[in-house]
């Protein structure tokens, strides 16, 4: 079944306030209280752009598969690369968990990572 997870790319963006920031990108009251509560079915093109450019993600980091167990899908099936981890990345937990002088150091290495892509 394929299902929105917007806590996923909330708690890696480190946005603790999910309707006040959709709220704030100028999201509706009654859909930012959806996508706060995971609690929407459908949207439309334009609104999962919208997320997307707000959240700096692909529409696959907003999504997940979880295959019906009576489907036989293929190993090599390209639905399984959108099959998320139980993990949720909290990178500001983890973040504030670090020494103030190896912060320096951190955010080195994740230039580097970045530059390397």
């Amino acid at each position: 079944m394929l299902t929105y997870n917007f806590d996923r790319v909330f708690k890696a963006r480190g946005i603790d306030k999910p309707f006040a920031h959709l709220q704030k990108a100028g999201f509706s009251d009654s859909l930012a209280s959806r996508l706060k509560k995971n609690k929407i079915a459908r949207l439309n093109l334009s609104s999962i752009e919208r997320l997307c450019l707000l959240l700096r993600c692909t529409p696959n980091d907003l999504m997940e598969w979880v295959p019906d167990k009576s489907s036989n899908v293929a190993a090599d099936h390209p639905m399984h690369k959108i099959i998320k981890s139980e993990k949720i990345v909290d990178i500001t937990k983890t973040l504030n968990s670090v020494p103030l002088e190896r912060l320096g150091e951190i955010e080195e290495l994740i230039k580097n990572k970045i530059n390397n892509i």
